[in-house]
């Protein structure tokens, strides 16, 4: 990935679709993670591929939807520690793993997700 270029524009929607289908996939088979989501899932998935196709450069539908994405915030309801963290990586990483895309482009997302994780730490 060039420097120039983002990772939306390297990845195209498409690619994260497949990236967050496959984190929900996960997601879905950790029961730790999987209790603090609701039955139906897809609301989550189209959030988090919104969220992400903004954040990472592209259309930013997810604040036309939903206001700034003040993603602290939004998750201060779920108690989180680093063991939480854990496992919401754990999905993300097994996520990546089945996503082809460029070496640079994965470490880039790799340094993006661990900051986002971190941040979001409330315990």
């Amino acid at each position: 990935m060039s420097e120039a270029a983002t990772i939306y524009q390297t990845l195209g929607e498409k690619k994260i679709q497949e990236l967050v289908k496959a984190f929900y996939k996960e997601v879905a088979n950790t029961p730790d993670l999987r209790r603090h989501y609701p039955e139906d899932l897809s609301p989550a998935e189209e959030r988090l591929f919104l969220f992400l196709v903004q954040v990472f450069g592209g259309p930013s539908t997810y604040s036309e939807k939903r206001g700034h994405p003040r993603l602290r915030m939004r998750h201060l309801k779920w108690p989180i520690d680093t063991g939480m963290r854990d496992f919401w990586m754990n999905c993300m990483w097994k996520a990546l793993d089945q996503t082809v895309m460029e070496i640079h482009t994965r470490d880039a997302l790799k340094e993006y997700f661990t900051n986002a994780a971190n941040h979001m730490i409330n315990q």
